[in-house]
């Protein structure tokens, strides 16, 4: 049978990414089934409070009343005054238990020993686990929740942009089609220019609104190129007739993909953002140009 303190262990990992993170800085409300979970901060129990829980990711806690349920720190420490009618355990931290601490279950630790007074009452075991790096594990999936939140938005902004433009994108197509070398070399200026702008502008006090909108708007406008391209490349795989969205979201699932690979992702997505900032640039300057005049009629030629 798993110990409580291992289950408690998988259940905090799982809390920790579904649920909100709770405000536990300073103590905690006087509530016998509250259970404190928190993904980032301190606890603090004062004495006479009861709480029917403690858990945290990246914290502190301190507890000087009792604690009716297991205590879990998976990157802090514990300091135990009071009682915790459980268990106790760290995972990258220390606990240190005080004189009148009292642990009925066991006191268990992944790094650093506990810190145990001769006074204090643990009526289980002290011992250490042999868990997995949790911190690596958190970090990893902590970057994976950003790049999840990254492409869902990116793919919200480019299923906006074909929904109120398609014909724009359409153009945007057609204009790959022609010489990439061109286009990319005008990515590459914009990409150039635009900060240049923004550092010129900021050297003077009347110019200083205009740099900072010019800051403001480099990245939306660097995440509107990464969708254009992201469209471009997956519509020539799903070429017309099919969907647009579809189309999009093709090209969109190959460049995040990239985007997992350390150093190529970097390198993809700076290419990404310069071939769409040069089809778009081209496009611009092909709408600029003038059309070609048709020769006047001279009557009865």
């Amino acid at each position: 049978m798993l110990r409580r303190s291992s289950l408690a262990a998988a259940l905090l990992v799982l809390t920790a990414l579904v649920a909100p993170a709770a405000s536990a800085a300073g103590p905690v409300e006087n509530h016998d089934d509250d259970v404190v979970v928190v993904v980032s901060g301190d606890v603090t129990v004062a004495r006479g409070e009861v709480v029917g829980g403690v858990f945290i990711a990246s914290g502190d806690a301190r507890i000087a009343g009792r604690v009716d349920g297991d205590v879990a720190v998976l990157d802090g420490d514990v300091l135990l005054t009071g009682t915790v009618d459980g268990d106790v355990f760290t995972a990258g931290g220390t606990a240190r238990l005080g004189p009148s601490a009292e642990v009925t279950g066991d006191v268990q630790y992944g790094d650093e020993r506990p810190v145990v007074s001769l006074d204090a009452r643990v009526h289980g075991d002290v011992e250490k686990q042999d868990w997995p790096d949790l911190s690596e594990a958190f970090s990893w999936i902590g970057s994976f929740v950003i790049w999840l939140g990254i492409s869902l938005s990116l793919f919200v902004l480019g299923a906006l942009l074909l929904l109120i433009s398609p014909r724009a994108a359409d153009a945007l197509y057609e204009r790959s089609r022609e010489r990439v070398g061109p286009t990319i070399a005008i990515g590459i200026a914009i990409a150039i220019v635009l900060p240049v702008l923004a550092f010129a502008a900021a050297v003077t006090l009347l110019g200083l609104p205009l740099a900072i909108g010019i800051g403001l708007a480099l990245g939306p406008l660097a995440a509107v190129a990464y969708v254009v391209t992201a469209y471009i490349l997956g519509r020539r795989w799903v070429g017309p007739p099919r969907h647009r969205v579809l189309a999009f979201l093709a090209g969109l699932a190959a460049l995040r993909l990239a985007a997992l690979v350390p150093v190529l992702g970097t390198i993809v997505g700076i290419a990404a953002v310069l071939l769409g900032f040069g089809l778009i640039g081209a496009a611009i300057g092909a709408a600029r140009d003038p059309e070609d005049p048709q020769p006047a009629q001279i009557p009865g030629s």
